[in-house]
């Protein structure tokens, strides 16, 4: 087994050992990494199952808070992805935790959202209201998809007559089949343009929500697995976590390559059948980087000349690890570098 991974290296990490069997729980995204607006990702129920075989504990930690975690799991389970209500973490729980930490119990609180933020604030014994006239002590905001207007509005007033700003998540989209809609980081502005007040935020890349499912989950050596650079990833740098990207999600190839350092993965995949593999080494080769066949390194006159054969995925990591060394790609040059390797194109949704 090779040493522990830092998150935000300037390499992607090798694995001797399939991951599965090196870290104890994975704490799995769910939008674009289990199913992608409904819909199973395929192989993605095949894999975790041969995945909790080998012992590792599966947990879903998601930033949407509009469901319940019992609401969830039953959408898992009749996915093909066998859940029960412990093992959902959500951005609305790490909310209701923050307004634990600051408001005392039975304290009034506005709901801008759906089911699953109500349930988070009751759990927590805190006072779920509507309008902005019942005083409450906060706001806190997560996605819904019938959220209207008039609740925006008791929200804003609400802030801005002095009640505390909490956001569950401030993804500005969410992947869909269709494309990327608006998340609940679009919705805030709102309320933070209407006001001039910004929200605390729960969910992820902050860190409450990873501290909640590490708590939830008694993840002792976690693996965060995530299709999101912004969100997945840069939460478990954070975080102090090692990480797995899918390209199964948002992220496309090309914004891999062109990611900053807080939001590099430790190992990439194209689906969570990842998790049951070992991962190769990238190592240095000359000016540049090798992987498997491939060789990536600066070229004489800008960007990364790729030369070899073998898996793409090969050819990516080396193509990260050059990018990521170097001074910088622009997004043409590492389209041409990405468009080399002839990746299938359903990998991400190109942005």
């Amino acid at each position: 087994m090779s040493g522990s991974a830092v998150a935000g290296d300037a390499t992607l990490r090798e694995s001797t050992d399939p991951l599965a069997s090196r870290y104890d729980v994975a704490l799995l995204d769910l939008d674009g990494v289990v199913y992608l607006g409904g819909h199973p990702i395929p192989g993605a129920a095949e894999a975790l199952e041969k995945a909790s075989a080998s012992g590792m504990r599966l947990a879903f930690v998601t930033n949407n808070a509009s469901r319940t975690p019992s609401a969830v799991a039953a959408q898992l389970t009749g996915l093909g992805v066998p859940a029960g209500a412990a093992d959902v973490i959500t951005s609305a729980q790490a909310a209701g935790r923050l307004l634990a930490e600051r408001l005392p119990p039975g304290a009034p609180v506005l709901v801008v959202g759906g089911a699953g933020l109500r349930s988070a604030v009751r759990e927590r014994g805190f006072r779920p209201v509507t309008v902005a006239s019942d005083r409450p002590a906060a706001v806190v905001q997560g996605y819904a998809p019938g959220l209207s207007y008039d609740q925006l509005a008791e929200g804003a007033l609400a802030v801005a007559a002095g009640a505390w700003y909490v956001a569950s998540n401030a993804d500005s989209t969410l992947p869909t089949p269709r494309g990327r809609a608006p998340g609940n980081g679009s919705l805030i502005q709102v309320i933070v343009t209407a006001t001039g007040h910004s929200p605390v935020v729960a969910g992820k890349p902050e860190p409450p929500l990873h501290a909640e499912a590490v708590a939830r989950s008694g993840a002792r050596n976690p693996l965060v697995v995530g299709d999101r650079l912004d969100t997945d990833i840069e939460s478990a740098v954070r975080s102090g976590a090692d990480s797995l990207l899918v390209l199964t999600g948002v992220t496309h190839p090309v914004d891999l390559v062109l990611a900053p350092a807080r939001c590099r993965p430790t190992y990439l995949a194209e689906g969570l059948a990842g998790l049951l593999v070992p991962h190769p080494a990238v190592t240095p080769a000359g000016d540049g980087f090798q992987c498997g066949g491939w060789q990536a390194r600066p070229g004489h006159h800008g960007g990364i000349v790729l030369s070899g054969s073998g898996a793409g995925m090969d050819g990516l990591r080396a193509l990260c690890a050059a990018a990521w060394s170097g001074p910088g790609l622009s997004a043409e040059q590492a389209a041409a570098a990405v468009a080399a390797l002839c990746l299938p194109e359903q990998l991400g949704q190109p942005g």
